[in-house]
């Protein structure tokens, strides 16, 4: 759906009113979902110290690791809602000063249940972080805008492995045994204190949509405000009992849900991939996961760029799905050598990577207001679910087999059946 049309006097005032938006905000929701996603997958790296200090099974850490997500589903909704409610500069705030608290304290953790409930109440703490910003974009971008812009609000999470890989294995290597601490207990402290000091950053920085915008002038927010006026006219507006109710957004978050397990069952299991072909100190497999999430980033952008520009979703989706799925395939042909590794998880990363920031542009295609807080809270929640399935899964796999090739390959099952899942929908519903 196009946004109403403005003179040609006043193209390039809005061009550079998008850009003042964009400059504004983006690098800073980056940065604070680059802290998030480091937080709930650095798990991922301190388990090559912490399962041996504290003699935990692969089970046990694939359940924990897991255990995230249950707790996330719990309160996703509400989350959101209260969100919409109460804006998003406080709820935000909120949700990154608790969740950077938990998990600076995940490292006093010692039994596998208390592994389990500090990742459980992890989740409970970041429910709402997500979704919230996807449903805070659609306050300042048109739909033509936004698959660009979630791209690059999204690319944190490449980031978060392109830096936060070497930063976490430093850390790992370095931090070892000072002040009677272990590296994985250093890890969880040094990068859960960032979150906090970003929760009190939110307050300070972040509007809760154009209007309060005090950096923008009144030519600024009547320019950026008629596109949004004029898009929210276009769409159906129904209750959040109806946008959790449609039939649309439960195809969704079944797609959500096939994409996700993709993502966590690779992402909290890439660390210990690459040691399994022989490469065991922690720097060096930092710098090895840096690899794959460093070449997502550049395909994040540079297909949310050709979608926008095309005005296309549906293949845009469904073929770095397909790539994706190939790339897990061809992982398990490739076990034992770190070069074949890395070429075959790039390949699978940047396919699940790219397919996140666009998959976020079909919802908010046709929900709008309550309704989209709602469907898009839900998709998240039910979506993420998979964050649940898909470690444990590979963790069950891995300790029944010595290998993680089984859960591999259902993760690369549960991508082919994502492509087929968006291919199936009406493309005049979803390509705006």
């Amino acid at each position: 759906m196009s946004t109403t049309p403005v003179p040609a006097s006043e193209t390039t005032a809005l061009e550079t009113a998008y850009r003042k938006v964009g400059w504004r905000l983006i690098p800073f929701l980056m940065l604070c979902y680059f802290v998030a996603y480091l937080d709930r997958v650095n798990v991922g790296f301190a388990q090559l110290q912490m399962k041996a200090d504290l003699q935990f099974s692969d089970a046990v850490y694939g359940f924990g690791a897991g255990v995230f997500f249950l707790g996330y589903f719990l309160f996703e909704v509400p989350s959101n809602l209260v969100l919409h409610r109460v804006g998003a500069r406080v709820w935000i705030a909120r949700i990154m000063i608790t969740w950077g608290l938990i998990s600076a304290l995940t490292m006093f953790i010692q039994t596998p249940t208390m592994f389990y409930v500090a990742r459980f109440l992890l989740g409970l703490a970041e429910a709402g972080f997500f979704p919230g910003i996807i449903l805070y974009l659609t306050y300042w971008y048109p739909a033509e805008r936004r698959s660009q812009m979630t791209a690059w609000f999204m690319s944190a999470v490449a980031l978060s492995g392109l830096i936060g890989g070497p930063v976490s294995g430093w850390i790992l290597s370095h931090f070892h045994g000072h002040s009677g601490l272990a590296g994985w207990q250093w890890l969880f402290l040094l990068e859960g204190v960032p979150a906090v000091v970003l929760g009190i950053a939110v307050l300070l920085f972040l509007d809760n949509g154009i209007a309060s915008a005090r950096w923008l002038t009144e030519s600024e927010k009547r320019l950026l405000a008629g596109p949004i006026a004029a898009e929210a006219q276009s769409k159906t507006h129904v209750s959040a009992l109806q946008g959790m109710g449609s039939l649309r957004v439960w195809v969704l978050a079944l797609v959500y849900f096939s994409v996700v397990m993709g993502l966590y069952g690779l992402g909290f299991w890439l660390p210990q991939m690459f040691k399994t072909t022989g490469v065991t100190d922690p720097l060096a497999i930092g710098w090895l996961v840096a690899i794959p999430y460093g070449v997502s980033i550049i395909a994040m952008i540079l297909v949310g760029r050709h979608a926008d520009a095309r005005r296309e979703r549906r293949w845009h989706v469904a073929v770095p799905a397909a790539l994706g799925a190939g790339g897990l395939v061809l992982s398990t042909l490739w076990t034992t050598s770190t070069v074949g590794a890395v070429l075959t998880l790039t390949l699978a990363t940047c396919g699940i990577m790219t397919v996140l920031p666009l998959f976020w542009s079909l919802p908010t295609a046709f929900l709008s207001g309550t309704a989209a807080a709602a469907g898009i809270a839900l998709i998240n929640a039910l979506g993420n679910l998979a964050g649940f399935f898909g470690p444990s899964i590979v963790g069950w796999v891995k300790q029944t087999t010595q290998s993680t090739n089984g859960g591999i390959l259902v993760l690369a099952g549960f991508m082919m059946l994502c492509a087929a899942l968006v291919l199936s929908l009406p493309a005049r519903e979803i390509n705006r």
